[in-house]
């Protein structure tokens, strides 16, 4: 009996993700019909069982404040990196300058570490190369680097994201680590001495140039 519970539960827990894909071929089709919405359960179930994958954890809670502020900050962030990235590539005396940042999160869920990379990349100027799962890190292309300031900026940028995410729907325990994590890095923070709350210069490499010499590998910048 406790099986079938236990199977039943995993169904309901993968029903919103079962019904995004629905959603997501009607939206491909431009249309809602019944047609749509029929042959979306059969394109979904079929993705389901064919592309199997491990069960994504919902947290199964929301905060709807939380979440308007997540996509409004978001769409803030895209303006101005866009407005940013149109200035660069249009002023005078521009010279490249990127780096490959590690950004090591602070919780370890799949579907925050997926939102994160996702909310990062679309942002204009920055974009996931890479992640590792194991330790929730995620490596990025950067422009516009210059020193390790600017890179331990971009970091607080990023990790600031994961905060907004998870508040927004994150489970209790992710909120709890995240809230915890930070007041230990102001706490280091406030220590006389101590570096940024998110410096780790040894996660800052130079992206790779034709020239050698041209290269930073003390910040993780080309100037």
């Amino acid at each position: 009996m406790s099986s079938v519970k236990q199977r039943l539960g995993g169904m309901l827990s993968q029903l919103p993700l079962f019904l995004g894909l629905v959603l997501l071929w009607a939206l491909l089709w431009g249309k809602f019909s019944w047609l749509n919405l029929v042959t979306g359960a059969v394109f979904a179930a079929v993705v389901s069982v064919v592309f199997y994958l491990p069960a994504v954890q919902l947290s199964g809670r929301i905060n709807l404040w939380r979440t308007a502020w997540l996509f409004g900050k978001l769409i803030f962030d895209i303006v101005r990196a866009s407005v940013d990235v149109s200035w660069l590539a249009l002023g005078p005396g521009y010279t490249p300058s990127n780096a490959i940042v590690a950004v090591h999160l602070r919780t370890r869920s799949d579907l925050i570490l997926t939102w994160t990379a996702v909310a990062t990349s679309i942002v204009p100027g920055s974009i996931v190369v890479d992640i590792e799962r194991v330790d929730s890190t995620l490596y990025l292309h950067v422009i516009n680097m210059h020193d390790a300031a600017e890179t331990d900026a971009f970091r607080a940028r990023v990790l600031a994201t994961e905060r907004r995410i998870v508040m927004a729907f994150g489970s209790a325990e992710d909120v709890e680590r995240v809230c915890r994590v930070r007041g230990e890095e102001n706490r280091v923070v406030d220590a006389p001495g101590s570096p940024g709350p998110h410096s780790r210069p040894d996660l800052a490499h130079p992206a790779e140039s034709s020239d050698p010499q041209h290269s930073d590998p003390q910040n993780g910048a080309q100037p």
